[in-house]
């Protein structure tokens, strides 16, 4: 690849509240090339990447488009120099059309008086879509009705319709089906042969090694190093990124196994999962898989009583519960880590303090007086034992890192000292190091007799700190794996729906 850069940032620096959160970076991202922005979260890549799309400003440090030295103030002018950001969150409004949200604040008219001009806008959002090989969204849909994955196509086709020649993906395939993968590749594969560059934000190793030409780590603010992915390892990407060897990804597990603690019998949800059964025992962790679509969330917001059954039985020592609500379930010995920690699992605009004393107010509180020094000196042993990174009990939750919102939720359900735990997605959106951690914390739990269920959609992830493998396809349970038999290619026939002979 030759030396023809789009983007060339060179000893940026920024500082907010006198913390520097930058320190002399250097990045650049060749034309035609999908370059890997990675580190732990804190680390600064979405800083940067705000610096690079005009939504901060530098502290100093040279940043040029095409060999010409820029000064953003604001997103529209990166978007005018042909740079554009693809957020985690995507900027869709799900009451508007397909067609309006392509055309938002563009919108194209005719006649002095400024008709809106749908049929010329309708079919350049059929163009543009078609362009992207994407032929299964109607521009006359609205964009709510739509998948993820489906939005964020509107995204990128968004981006190509105004000239993007850099597009900045963040996270982009963190709530995609396995076959919205797929398409995101195969289009990210198409722009990069068109001469559109890429830079590819996100925590999945495995996809970085797939779809990425380099990578460029930073770490506490720092540039550590850019590397061609053909000539470096995963190992070596994780020691840039934590500053050590991490040693094995995962954790060696030690838990002994005792009697079943947890059961669930004939459950099901209509139209959505039926027929799971179910057993975890004491210091077990059984791992759910399957496809985006299986189930999977919905059995474990149903057995911890978000949503109402509509037949089945749930047991805890062979006792039949009544879970009505979550109060029912929380009361009972059960907890749950939801996969969106941001609506359901956090205040997000609360502190650290108030989040973990939320569940925990039988620990420091009788007769209704809440004793202030039980309460600060349960929140304080439960940051330590999660490793929680920030300044003090009082930050607001929204301040975190991901990975440190994280802990906050598993903190707030460990100090109710569960019997059953239920994480759905618990690293989703979590740096390598923060993975690790959970990892330990859901070992150090099992240990203790905690029994475990945790879905992922991760393979490795599954594969890794499970000792049995449930896999769910449609809403039936299709097969259960002991650890030392499951690999991938079983779950993945499983989580398909057909069944594997030998499992």
């Amino acid at each position: 690849m030759g030396q023809e850069y789009f983007v060339e940032m060179t000893g940026i620096n920024k500082s907010f509240s006198g913390v520097h959160v930058l320190k002399d970076i250097h990045f650049n991202v060749a034309k035609g090339e999908v370059h890997a922005l990675m580190g732990e979260n804190g680390a600064g890549k979405s800083t940067l990447i705000k610096i690079l799309s005009g939504v901060y400003t530098r502290d100093n440090g040279v940043v040029k488009v095409k060999g010409e030295q820029v000064s953003f103030t604001n997103p529209k002018e990166a978007e005018e120099r042909g740079i554009n950001i693809i957020h985690q969150e995507l900027n869709i409004i799900p009451h508007l059309t397909v067609t309006q949200n392509m055309f938002l604040g563009k919108e194209l008219t005719f006649g002095k008086l400024g008709f809106l001009n749908k049929k010329a806008m309708k079919d350049a959002t059929l163009e543009s879509l078609k362009e992207l090989g994407v032929t299964n969204i109607n521009p006359d849909e609205l964009a709510g009705n739509l998948s993820v994955g489906q939005q964020q196509m509107i995204e990128i086709a968004r981006a190509l319709a105004t000239k993007s020649e850099l597009i900045i993906m963040d996270e982009p395939t963190a709530a995609l089906t396995d076959r919205e993968i797929e398409v995101l590749f195969e289009v990210v594969n198409s722009l990069r042969e068109r001469g559109v560059s890429i830079i590819y934000v996100s925590h999945r190793m495995e996809e970085i090694f797939k779809i990425c030409d380099r990578i460029t780590v930073l770490r506490d603010g720092e540039y550590i190093g850019t590397e061609n992915i053909k000539e470096t390892s995963f190992d070596e990407v994780v020691r840039m990124m934590v500053g050590r060897e991490l040693g094995e990804r995962f954790p060696v597990r030690n838990a002994e196994i005792g009697d079943v603690v947890f059961e669930v019998k004939d459950l099901e949800l209509e139209s959505l999962f039926a027929d799971v059964n179910l057993e975890v025992r004491a210091g077990e962790i059984l791992g759910v898989a399957g496809l985006m679509g299986a189930g999977r969330t919905e059995v474990m917001e149903t057995i911890f009583g978000y949503r109402k059954k509509s037949k089945g039985k749930i047991f805890l020592y062979g006792k039949e519960l009544v879970i009505n609500h979550p109060l029912d379930a929380i009361k009972a010995g059960l907890a749950f880590v939801t996969e969106d920690r941001k609506d359901k699992g956090l205040v997000i605009n609360a502190s650290i303090r108030e989040n973990i004393s939320l569940t925990n107010m039988n620990s420091f509180s009788s007769n209704g007086v809440v004793s202030k020094t039980k309460e600060v000196e349960l929140v304080n042993k439960l940051m330590e034992k999660l490793h929680v990174r920030a300044s003090g009990m009082s930050q607001e939750v929204k301040r975190l890192s991901g990975g440190n919102q994280q802990k906050v939720v598993i903190a707030k359900w460990i100090g109710i000292s569960p019997k059953v735990l239920l994480l759905d997605e618990p690293t989703r959106g979590v740096d390598i190091g923060a993975k690790k951690e959970i990892y330990s914390i859901m070992n150090e739990l099992s240990e203790s007799g905690v029994a475990i269920i945790m879905v992922s959609s991760e393979l490795p992830e599954v594969l890794g700190v499970s000792d049995r493998i449930m896999v769910l396809h449609e809403g039936k349970v299709t097969t259960v794996l002991n650890r030392e038999e499951a690999d991938q290619e079983k779950i993945m026939v499983a989580a398909t729906g057909r069944v594997n002979d030998e499992g």
